[in-house]
């Protein structure tokens, strides 16, 4: 011991690679020893202490640009810089922390992106029977719509958990996916359009789920984004959407 060891005993040693006691050296973290007679460099155990503490210092988390300093500095000054490498450490870990949640709420897609309430409803159109793509598509609306109309979207939630709750809309919604499948011009489609007119206009409260998501600015766009997302109807559900409006707007209701 008192001759030195090599730099591949002293990496060893410090639990640590040749290459890394090379980077040190190159840093000035740590002094390159002169070559004995044999062309080796001989590191003592001076050498082998500030070694160890460079790995220390540097697995705790601490720069590598601050750890000469730090080792020349005063037992005050080296009490401060630990200090702040620590709290630089737990916001590290905060964010860290909160990436890993997000990460746990991205493993389930709906509750990334919207609140309990908004699942909770999806689910309960899953349970209903609404075919999955329709529960998707509706997913990515209320996604839509949360971010371009924040101050409106609890309460249209509101309003859908009472459509959810009415029997014969939803006897209605599901003819109208069977009418996708008719010819433009059946003239069910006249009929059903009006039925589910007459149904949400005899019931105010549905109207929400129409009406609720107007902005005040912009309205016609946003409405477009949200209301018809998505969407690549069939020429009969493109009329049955557009003679629906067409009545809503005609009793005086405001669909941008």
């Amino acid at each position: 011991m008192m001759r030195g060891v090599t730099i591949g005993q002293a990496a060893e040693f410090a639990g640590v690679t040749v290459k890394t006691v090379r980077h040190y050296h190159k840093l000035g973290l740590l002094r390159e020893p002169e070559r004995d007679g044999s062309g080796y460099r001989r590191y003592d155990s001076g050498d082998l202490l500030r070694l160890v503490q460079i790995r220390t210092l540097a697995a705790a988390g601490v720069p590598l640009a601050e750890i000469g300093p730090l080792l020349d500095a005063g037992t005050a000054q080296f009490a401060a810089t630990l200090a702040d490498v620590e709290r630089r450490l737990t916001e590290r870990i905060a964010e860290l922390t909160a990436r890993r949640d997000t990460l746990h709420r991205l493993a389930d897609g709906d509750r990334a992106l919207l609140p309990d309430r908004a699942v909770a409803l999806l689910e309960r159109m899953r349970g209903l029977g609404f075919p999955a793509e329709e529960v998707a598509a509706t997913r990515e609306a209320w996604v839509l719509a949360r971010a371009l109309v924040p101050d409106g979207f609890d309460d249209y939630l509101t309003h859908f958990e009472y459509a959810l709750g009415d029997p014969h809309l939803l006897e209605l919604t599901r003819r109208a996916a069977e009418a996708a499948t008719w010819e433009p011009g059946d003239p069910r489609i006249d009929e059903l359009a009006t039925a589910v007119a007459d149904h949400y206009l005899a019931h105010p409260a549905l109207l929400g789920t129409v009406t609720g998501l107007r902005a005040r600015n912009q309205a016609a766009t946003r409405y477009r984004l949200i209301a018809h997302h998505g969407e690549q109807p069939t020429p009969a559900a493109a009329r049955l959407a557009a003679l629906f409006e067409a009545r809503l707007r005609a009793a005086g209701v405001l669909i941008p």
